[in-house]
C-alpha cells in the first residue's frame, strides 16, 4: 500500500528525475543501487516515487501510445530541465483520489465489466435492474439464488433496481472496500472518492449503508452521505443533477473552478489540472463531460482563462494573460 506520507516539492522533482532516467535511459548497476538508496531514505522518498509511477502510468493509458510519445519528447533535448520542473509540478498537483485509481489498475483488468477514461456504459442486469458505469469504473457482478450483488472495484455506478422476478426474496447489495450498500427499492449512485471514503447518493426511495466496522444508517431520497469503514457521516442534501454524468453533463451551480476541472479530469485521458491562481473562480452552467475540449472552450469564453497545452494529454487551465 502506498505510504500516507505527503512528499514535498523537492522530493517530487527528484522522483521525476529518476522516473525519466529509468524510462528514457539505460541505468547502470551503480545508478540502480543509488536509486535504491535514495528511495529507502524515508517514507517520504518512497511516497514521492509512488506518485511519480502513478503519473507516468496515466500517460501509458492514453490512446495509441500518444502519452508515452509525449513524455518521451519531454525527456530529451534542451527542454529537459524545464520538463523536470513541469513533471515535479504535476506530481504536486495530481489529486489523491486520481492517484489512488492510477496506482491500482489491476482491479480494472480483472473486473467483469469496466470502462475506460471518458467512457460510460449501461447494462441490463439479469433481474431487469439497470446499471450504469461512469468513466474509469469497474465492477464484478454476482447473481445467485440467494442474492444480487455488485462489487464496485473502482469509479462510480448508478443503479436503478427492478422488482426481482425470483420466487424467493434476494437482497440487492453493492459491496465497497468500506462496507455494503443495500437497495430498498431505489435509484442510487455509489462512488469511490479515495482509498478511505465512498459516497452514496439516493434519488428514489432509500438505501441502507452498513460500514465494515460501524453502525448501519438509512439514507432516503434526496440525501447523500460519505462513509468509511467505521461510520456513515451526516447526510446532506443531494440534487437530482448529480447523476447528469449519465448523459455526459456536469451541471455546475456556483462551483469552484478547481472542483469543475477535477470532475472534468476524470473523463479525460492524460492529465488536466487547474492553476491555483484561478482555482477559486466560480462556475455556473452546463459543462460537457462527453466532450471535455468543448467544456474547456466554454470556460475560456465565460471566464478570464486560457488553456496551456504542453501536449494534447497534458493540459493546464491558467489565468488569461
Amino acid at each position: 500500500m502506498p505510504s500516507p506520507v505527503s512528499p514535498d516539492t523537492a522530493l517530487l522533482e527528484e522522483a521525476a528525475n529518476w522516473a525519466m532516467a529509468f524510462r528514457y535511459g539505460t541505468p547502470t548497476e551503480s545508478e540502480r543501487q543509488a536509486f535504491d538508496r535514495w528511495r529507502r531514505q524515508s517514507l517520504s522518498h518512497d511516497a514521492a516515487w509512488a506518485r511519480a509511477e502513478a503519473v507516468f502510468h496515466a500517460f501509458d493509458q492514453v490512446p495509441a501510445g500518444a502519452g508515452r510519445e509525449a513524455l518521451h519528447s519531454l525527456g530529451h533535448g534542451s527542454g529537459r530541465r524545464r520538463s523536470l520542473r513541469l513533471l515535479g509540478a504535476l506530481l504536486v498537483a495530481a489529486p489523491a483520489g486520481w492517484l489512488a485509481w492510477r496506482q491500482s489498475p489491476w482491479r480494472e483488468w480483472t473486473a467483469d465489466v469496466a470502462t475506460a477514461t471518458g467512457e460510460r456504459r449501461t447494462l441490463a442486469l439479469p433481474d431487469g435492474s439497470r446499471l450504469v458505469l461512469n468513466t474509469a469504473s469497474a465492477v464484478d457482478i454476482f447473481f445467485s439464488a440467494a442474492e444480487r450483488r455488485i462489487r464496485l472495484l473502482a469509479g462510480e455506478i448508478l443503479v436503478t433496481t427492478h422488482a426481482d422476478p425470483a420466487p424467493a426474496y434476494r437482497p440487492f447489495l453493492v459491496d465497497t472496500p468500506h462496507g455494503a450498500v443495500r437497495a430498498l427499492g431505489t435509484r442510487f449512485s455509489v462512488r469511490h472518492l479515495d482509498r478511505e471514503t465512498c459516497r452514496v447518493a439516493v434519488f428514489q426511495d432509500k438505501v441502507e449503508i452498513r460500514p465494515l466496522g460501524g453502525d448501519a444508517r438509512i439514507l432516503r431520497a434526496g440525501e447523500q452521505a460519505d462513509f468509511g469503514t467505521r461510520e456513515v457521516r451526516q447526510p446532506v442534501e443531494v440534487e437530482a443533477s448529480t447523476a447528469l454524468w449519465e448523459q455526459g453533463m456536469l451541471l455546475a451551480r456556483n462551483m469552484r473552478l478547481a472542483d469543475v476541472i477535477a470532475e472534468m479530469a476524470r473523463h479525460r485521458p492524460g492529465v488536466l489540472r487547474c492553476d491555483p491562481a484561478v482555482a477559486d473562480l466560480r462556475v455556473s452552467g452546463a459543462i460537457s463531460l462527453a466532450d471535455t475540449d468543448a467544456g474547456l472552450a466554454l470556460l475560456v469564453r465565460t471566464l478570464p482563462l486560457r488553456i496551456e497545452r504542453n501536449t494534447r494529454y497534458w493540459v493546464t487551465v491558467a489565468p488569461r494573460a
